[in-house]
């Protein structure tokens, strides 16, 4: 299986799916666990990209960063698109495409405070009209800790890559650093996704990673319904 034309990568615990991407010049992947996924994503892209955080809150971000295993908008879409890619997939490590496995292509992982994530997770299952999870917070958690859910078990998804996290290909990071010390976690992402910013430019990223992050916390914490 070849994937070698994306690059950043970003992984949520889901069914795995097989796919075939034709060769072409190396891109990156980048990858995450459930929850953390919207902001990562646009801390990313904004990285990446040298967007400004005003232009992302006015575009469709999961358009600009597709699933990998999704029917829409599909592989055809996704061999479209312009070099560095970035893609998101919801697949375990063991599932990704053999390029990752073989170090052409990257991958950004972000793990998540368990205590801290099933709340989260909770809130996502009851705004969900295909889940509507109506059951209570206590029988959620149990049904988290014994691998009951739609999208897989948290412990063996981050488990895996954390096998891996020393590989060269991998950066694996923890969701609370990115609001304890931003600075460091946007300087790892400028030195992992091989972009450049003077000391100017990088502390006006790192603003802009800031304001980011206060406009996604605020949504997370709109009534169950609206943040989703």
């Amino acid at each position: 299986m070849q994937i070698s034309d994306v690059a950043y990568r970003f992984t949520v615990c889901a069914p795995a799916f097989r796919i075939v991407v034709p060769r072409r010049p190396p891109k990156s992947f980048w990858g995450t666990c459930a929850r953390s996924t919207g902001l990562l994503q646009e801390v990313v892209y904004l990285v990446s990209q040298g967007a400004d955080p005003d232009e992302i809150g006015l575009m469709n971000i999961d358009e600009q960063l597709p699933v990998l295993e999704y029917p829409q908008p599909g592989l055809d879409i996704i061999k479209e698109l312009t070099s560095p890619r970035l893609i998101k997939s919801h697949l375990p490590y063991r599932f990704l495409p053999s390029d990752l496995h073989n170090g052409n292509s990257k991958v950004i992982y972000m793990a998540r405070n368990p205590k801290d994530l099933v709340v989260s997770y909770y809130q996502f299952h009851r705004s969900l009209r295909t889940m509507s999870y109506r059951g209570t917070f206590q029988e959620f958690c149990r049904r988290f800790m014994n691998d009951k859910l739609g999208y897989g078990s948290w412990f063996e998804h981050v488990q895996e890559f954390w096998e891996h996290h020393m590989d060269a290909n991998v950066l694996f990071l923890k969701y609370e650093d990115m609001h304890k010390d931003l600075a460091t976690m946007v300087e790892q992402l400028v030195r992992f996704l091989g972009v450049s910013y003077d000391k100017a430019q990088l502390e006006s990223m790192v603003e802009h990673c800031h304001q980011l992050i206060d406009q996604c916390c605020n949504a997370e914490a709109l009534p169950v319904g609206r943040a989703h």
